[in-house]
């Protein structure tokens, strides 16, 4: 196990009560909130307006961004930059999901600078400082409330990519599995998917050493698979819904990867995906998963799939780890399925000619034209990914 340094800042506020601590939780940063949310869903499930009438009466002024979407926008970005600089906002809450958190990551810290905000994702800015912010929890699935990573996308460039500031880590989280309960059986899904997927980047290296993480992460996948179907078919479950929020916090806060040489694989495969369909994240994750491990898999990787399979699917071990690591490896494909995952790239909409593009862009978007990962992936192992997911 390598030397780390793990410190997760950010406070959580967990349960069904605990709306009533926001005002006071904002006002140990400041008292001019800008209100960064999607379209109408927290307007439907009625927090919108409780969160209004707790600003109001705790004398909050409240500025809003709305309108955020899937695989959010730079331009909402730069929206949001210029009403915290012009009114001088001191605190940025998100209300949402993984785009909503992501998109005030980069307000926070654009605000501090004269620069464009997307010269912050690519790494020409550096940011040294950024305006508080935290988050209110309405869906399970990226857990960018409690970590420092972010993900844009440049519609003029055709690109979606990650960055990521300590700055911009979230002061605090307000997380309520109740507020989870009118996410679709579609979007459940993805997010469980999402979940497993950064798991699973985790969980896929070789000889680290690192056994108390990779338990952790067999837990968080098995929490997963136990209680994604379920919140599926009765969404109102709060124990369903409180286990898959709760293990979407810690499948990407920096546990799994303590003490690990990590370099996702599948993340920046699927981020071309959903920069030239717009498909969700965590669709395009689950199909991508399966393909991706068949191509790794090889003698030297085989007990590592194999393991996989006997701790999360409890897949009984033979006398072949290889052909134990394929059922472990279909075992996945199967369970994505039966949430509704489409099994491959068609039924998304692609075509055969997206296919070579998107394998280029994806390591011309990288420091490296490779990626170092589980098995180490240039642009001709990206394509016939790609090909094999088709």
């Amino acid at each position: 196990m390598q030397d780390f340094i793990f410190n997760i800042s950010t406070k959580i506020l967990f349960g069904k009560d605990q709306l009533k601590n926001l005002s006071g939780e904002i006002k140990n940063y400041g008292n001019k909130v800008l209100l960064v949310y999607g379209r109408n869903s927290i307007k439907k499930i009625g927090l919108y307006d409780d969160i209004i009438k707790l600003f109001e009466k705790s004398s909050i002024e409240i500025f809003e961004l709305s309108g955020i979407v899937p695989n959010p926008r730079i331009d909402k970005v730069r929206e949001g930059a210029k009403i915290v600089k012009e009114n001088d906002v001191d605190f940025i809450l998100a209300v949402g999901g993984g785009s909503t958190i992501d998109t005030a990551k980069l307000i926070a810290v654009s605000a501090k600078t004269d620069s464009d905000p997307w010269d912050i994702v690519i790494g020409k800015e550096n940011p040294k400082d950024a305006i508080p912010l935290a988050s209110i929890l309405t869906l399970a699935a990226t857990g960018s409330e409690m970590n420092s990573g972010s993900v844009i996308t440049n519609e003029e460039t055709g690109q979606k990519l990650g960055w990521g500031s300590e700055y911009a880590r979230p002061k605090f989280a307000l997380i309520n599995p109740e507020y989870t309960y009118s996410v679709s059986e579609y979007q459940t899904a993805a997010g469980t998917c999402d979940i497993m997927s950064h798991t699973m980047e985790n969980y896929f290296t070789l000889n680290d050493g690192a056994y108390l993480e990779d338990r952790f992460a067999e837990s968080i996948l098995k929490t997963c698979m136990k209680y994604g179907p379920i919140a599926i078919k009765e969404p109102n479950n709060y124990e369903a819904r409180a286990n898959l929020i709760w293990a979407n916090s810690w499948a990407i806060n920096g546990l799994l990867n303590a003490g690990k040489s990590t370099a996702w694989s599948v993340h920046p495969m699927e981020h071309e995906l959903s920069a030239l369909r717009d498909i969700i994240h965590g669709v395009g994750l689950a199909i991508l998963t399966p393909y991706w491990l068949e191509y790794c898999l090889d003698n030297e990787r085989s007990q590592k799939i194999a393991e996989f399979g006997y701790n999360v699917f409890d897949i009984e071990k033979t006398e072949s780890t290889f052909e134990d690591a394929k059922k472990a490896i279909e075992s996945l494909r199967e369970f994505f399925i039966s949430l509704g995952i489409p099994e491959n790239l068609q039924k998304e909409g692609f075509k055969k000619e997206d296919l070579p593009i998107m394998a280029r862009n994806c390591v011309n978007n990288r420091p490296k034209p490779e990626i170092n990962g589980f098995k180490n992936l240039k642009e001709e192992d990206i394509l016939n990914i790609y090909k094999m997911a088709f």
